[in-house]
Parts: structure tokens; C-alpha cells; sequence
């Protein structure tokens, strides 16, 4: 494995199991920010530990994370995209859906992708022309087929209050932008949507699509891809749509409309 791959992947593992370690199923204390999304204290020390590690191993590299470095700063080609608790809201309840993202960019770009949700035990690794693999084995996007009658649409809970929605699937909401794409990366979601989804919340789950055949764009045509020295990307929604096909994706377009 490539070394750079393996420490992304050893570094997400290494901070899932600090938050499996501190996982309640009753549920644990949330905050709301600015933004009206949900922060733990645990989102904030699993944000310190990945930050540690990376910038103790590669200290010239960019950095941008969603809690403690949500300003992209550096003028370096290679950078680390990170959201150290994807599905906090799931976390903060005691819902099994949830993980951490781990994306390396080069020149801007997603190039490789190490993310691990511990309570599944599934660890999604993708690099940039070298697939998309779960649990070491290699995934890939699949369109309805007709041996199987249902198909679910992966989206968040905001895309109903701001979407008129007309997709002729299952809606599932699943609570993690990562794994909402992650889903149909794997072939089990044929289209999945993220109404304001964040740069950290799709860095490596964009690649991870990509990787394994999949569509994925945003439905205004805005370009989350390159980052963009000096902004703040918290302040930054993306409406993600990925889908199986590029004609579902063209599809999706006429069936997804603003309110």
C-alpha cells in the first residue's frame, strides 16, 4: 500500500477508535453552531488528535478541518480535508451512523481518501486512478437493476424543506454526508443528494464515488474543487448530487428542483 494511503488509513481507524471509546448509545451533550449544525466536545479533541498527527508528519502541508481549521490557509500543493465526526447529530443520539473523513488533496484536488465508520466496521480507501475498495475489497457503483425492484435515493434532512423532490426511488436518510455517498459508491444507493453539504463533509467521499464509477457534481453548478487559498469554508454549501449513471444524474437534474 502506498505509505501515504496507509497512514490516512491508520490515522481514521486510530481516531474512530477514540470515538467508539466514547460512543453512549443513550446519547452524550451537543451544542448547536452558528450554522444550526450539532458539535460535541468530542468532535472538537478527535479534530486535535488528526491535526496532531498529520502536521507532526507532514508539517509543510495545507490543513482545513471543520472544527479547529475551517480557513484554508496554505499555498502548499498537497493538503488534508478532514471532518473528524461526520453524523454528529447521529453520534450525539446514539445512532450507529457516523464516522471520520480523511482526504488528502494534491494541487487542490481529491487524491486520495481514507474514511472509517467504526460502529459498521467499514473502511472506505480511495486514491485518485486506483479504485475505491471496503474492507480491502474493490466497490462499484450500481444503476437499478431488474432483478432488484427497490432502489433507494440517499439524501439529507434538509432536501425535503428545500427541495421539491420527484425521484422515483426510496428516500433514505441516513445522517452522514460521507456515508450517505459512500452508499452509492458501494452500490447499495443508485442517487444520493446533500442539500448544504461542507468541503469537509464530501472531500473524500467525492473520490470515493469517482473511484468506483460513479457521477458526482453539484446541482448549481458551483466548484468545491480546487480549494481556494484565504476561504473560509464554513461558510461554504455545496448541493451534492452523485449518482450510478451519468444519464440518472442528468435525470436527477429535472427531478430535484429548488423551492
Amino acid at each position: 500500500m502506498d505509505p501515504v494511503v496507509d497512514f490516512a488509513t491508520r490515522l481514521a481507524q486510530k481516531a474512530g477508535g477514540f470515538l467508539r471509546q466514547n460512543f453512549n448509545t443513550r446519547g452524550i451533550q451537543a451544542y448547536v453552531k452558528t450554522d444550526r449544525s450539532a458539535v460535541t466536545d468530542i468532535d472538537l479533541a478527535t479534530d486535535r488528535l488528526i491535526a496532531e498527527e498529520i502536521k507532526q508528519n507532514f508539517p509543510n502541508e495545507g490543513f482545513l478541518s471543520e472544527e479547529i481549521s475551517p480557513t484554508y490557509t496554505s499555498e502548499s500543493p498537497a493538503a488534508w480535508v478532514i471532518d473528524p465526526l461526520d453524523g454528529t447529530t447521529n453520534y450525539a443520539l446514539g445512532l450507529p451512523f457516523w464516522g471520520v473523513s480523511i482526504a488528502r488533496l494534491q494541487d487542490g484536488y481529491p487524491d486520495l481518501a481514507g474514511i472509517y465508520f467504526p460502529p459498521l466496521d467499514e473502511m472506505y480507501v480511495a486514491q485518485r486512478n486506483q479504485g475505491a475498495f471496503l474492507n480491502g475489497e474493490r466497490i462499484q457503483v450500481k444503476p437499478p437493476l431488474k432483478a432488484q425492484p427497490f432502489s433507494f435515493f440517499s439524501c439529507c434532512s434538509r432536501t425535503h424543506r428545500l427541495y421539491t423532490i420527484h425521484v422515483p426511488y426510496k428516500s433514505r436518510i441516513l445522517g452522514s454526508a460521507a456515508y450517505s455517498l459512500c452508499s452509492l459508491g458501494k452500490g447499495m444507493a443508485v442517487l444520493a443528494f446533500e442539500a448544504t453539504a461542507k468541503i469537509w463533509d464530501i472531500a473524500g467521499a467525492w473520490l470515493v464515488v469517482t473511484e468506483a464509477g460513479g457521477i458526482i457534481g453539484t446541482l448549481d453548478g458551483s466548484q468545491p474543487f480546487p480549494l481556494i487559498p484565504g476561504t473560509d469554508y464554513s461558510t461554504k454549501d455545496f448541493p451534492i448530487l452523485g449518482a450510478a449513471t451519468a444519464s440518472l444524474a442528468a435525470r436527477a437534474r429535472q427531478q430535484i428542483l429548488p423551492k
